[in-house]
């Protein structure tokens, strides 16, 4: 039996943990779903928040070694901040060593040179909330709720201020396969921009587009495991 993959998943604005941990009932045998968490929210909560992209891989880096080294392959997965996440982790733990890294994939993200135009982090709540929503497509149902609302919208702030002010060191490429995905009708992510992930590898990049907008993953959960898994059980391409 080939021995299983540890897919490391990274939250995207205002998400934690949690939204991952339903995959593990989706994934096949031979895949291990491992959710990571960031400061200030779930089960971290009184935990102070982030508001940078280096900040938060800080954090993630040691939650994520032990059981990266401990693994016989590891891939990453993140979503809109979460890919920006994703590659600034591959590079880390690259950096770091021991971790046997076979794919980065990153969905519903232009490359990572792309600086994000439009800006809400500077809004008025309301504006605010509005502006994010109309980019995304969505908007989490517990924002319906006043209390839930003042819980989650400091770590939504705060998440859309990292994706915003991001703006990649000078890396050299990854050595690294990537599979760059986005939701056929995402209106914020073109098919080009995702494309721009190509040069940020000196191996083989895929570009696949699914069913839905710019948030198609929490709409088809159970059928983008299953593509994620189909992908890596793919011969490695450097």
């Amino acid at each position: 039996m080939e021995p299983p993959t540890t897919l490391v998943c990274l939250p995207y604005a205002g998400s934690g943990a949690s939204f991952f941990r339903e995959w593990q009932g989706f994934a096949p045998r031979g895949l291990k779903i491992l959710p990571v968490q960031l400061p200030g929210r779930e089960e971290r909560f009184a935990e102070a928040l982030v508001t940078t992209v280096a900040q938060a891989v800080n954090d993630l880096v040691p939650r994520v070694l032990p059981a990266g080294r401990g693994a016989s392959r590891v891939a990453i997965f993140g979503h809109s901040l979460g890919a920006v996440l994703a590659f600034e982790l591959a590079h880390r733990l690259t950096a770091e060593g021991g971790v046997p890294l076979k794919r980065l994939f990153v969905s519903g993200s232009p490359g990572p040179a792309t600086v994000r135009e439009i800006r809400a982090s500077s809004l008025a709540d309301a504006q605010f909330l509005g502006q994010v929503n109309d980019l995304a497509g969505y908007s989490h149902p517990a924002l319906e709720n006043p209390e839930l609302r003042e819980l989650l919208l400091p770590v939504l702030r705060a998440d859309v201020e990292m994706h915003e002010n991001y703006r990649p060191p000078p890396h050299p490429p990854l050595d690294v396969p990537i599979t760059a995905l986005r939701g056929r009708e995402d209106h914020l992510v073109s098919a080009a921009a995702v494309a721009e992930w190509a040069t940020s590898t000196t191996a083989a990049t895929s570009v696949l587009e699914v069913d839905g907008g710019h948030m198609y993953l929490t709409e088809h959960p159970h059928a983008l495991v299953r593509l994620l898994a189909a992908q890596l059980s793919e011969p490695d391409l450097r």
